[in-house]
């Protein structure tokens, strides 16, 4: 894998430290919407993303769920991803040019906005048009971004982060990162026994907890539906088609949980949500771009699961804004 030091491109990367556990690299560019000459403004930002990439499906959530469609422009990267980074592909379905620079691979953003950048080349982008450098690319940050700062502009009467909810929702996001966001790439990545072990253990343990609480309520939160299920929807939702198979998350599928399935059916089935969703980017981004995951880079065609199902959800108390509630028209049979 490559990444940038000192603004020159090469080769190195280690995604493992010295126990073989994956070590995700943080993230750098860490401005707010609101800082010194970055007001919130419609049209001035911009999102480049992966349709592949969970962090990056996070802000596409959030851009639809508050309506932003018309306020933040977006562009979609090629959901393989080489020893050249994330790249442009125009002419490949559901890619799109870089429409506001022109580059042809992601890692000139970076490089535009820090020649000496030192660091891997990561999904999402908040880029500033203005300022033409990169705002942000910490996915919660840019989800919480979204979701607040750009509130004024939103087409949906949608609060992600509502007053009363806040320390819930930010412990929740804490404790689901580490165990299930990044738990799958723990096992996924793993290069030896116990921390696969040691990572798919966490991750189930995690998922049969949140499995029981869904079963109680009808959100992470409580009756609010928030940004922390935002962040746990985007590894739900690619939990069978690739995590359990590519990554050896195989103790359980997600579809075999009654609680979180259902609750995995309902946002799937929120005004806008699946339009982000696409499964032929995520299968092709996993099963060829980890060849040292799989090194033939064949893509599994299944499990192909109806999504847009009836779910028991309505059981529940919940507190859902109008316009986002899925209609029940066109339910599929399971």
């Amino acid at each position: 894998m490559h990444q940038f030091v000192d603004g020159e491109w090469v080769p190195g990367y280690e995604a493992t430290n010295e126990n073989g556990e994956f070590d995700r690299q943080v993230t750098t560019f860490r401005d707010r919407i609101g800082d010194e000459g970055t007001d919130a403004e419609a049209g001035r930002y911009h999102l480049y993303v992966s349709f592949a990439c969970p962090w990056a499906h996070r802000t596409l959530i959030t851009r639809a769920l508050k309506g932003l469609e018309e306020v933040i422009s977006v562009d979609v990267v090629d959901p393989y991803r080489d020893e050249n980074g994330w790249q442009f592909t125009p002419e490949k379905a559901g890619c799109t040019p870089d429409t506001i620079n022109g580059f042809d691979y992601l890692r000139e953003a970076y490089t535009e906005a820090d020649p000496n950048y030192t660091g891997r080349v990561t999904v999402p982008v908040l880029w500033d048009k203005e300022q033409e450098t990169i705002v942000n690319n910490e996915s919660a940050e840019i989800m919480r971004i979204l979701d607040t700062a750009f509130d004024e502009f939103s087409t949906q009467d949608v609060d992600l982060y509502p007053a009363g909810y806040r320390e819930e929702v930010d412990r929740i996001i804490d404790s689901i990162y580490e165990p299930i966001n990044n738990g799958v790439y723990r096992a996924g990545f793993a290069e030896t026994q116990d921390a696969y072990e040691q990572a798919v253990n966490e991750l189930f343990d995690a998922l049969d907890h949140w499995n029981e609480v869904l079963s109680e309520q009808r959100f992470l939160a409580g009756d609010r539906l928030t940004e922390a299920d935002i962040a746990m929807f985007t590894t739900l939702i690619r939990f069978d088609d690739v995590y359990h198979t590519h990554f050896k998350c195989n103790r359980r599928k997600v579809s075999e949980y009654p609680a979180l399935w259902n609750y995995l059916k309902e946002l799937y089935q929120l005004s806008g949500v699946a339009e982000t969703v696409n499964f032929a980017h995520i299968r092709e981004h996993y099963y060829t771009t980890h060849t040292d995951v799989n090194p033939k880079q064949i893509v599994a065609v299944g499990p192909n699961h109806a999504f847009d199902a009836r779910h028991d959800r309505d059981r529940l108390s919940g507190n859902l804004p109008e316009g986002l509630i899925g209609s029940s028209d066109g339910y599929e049979d399971e």
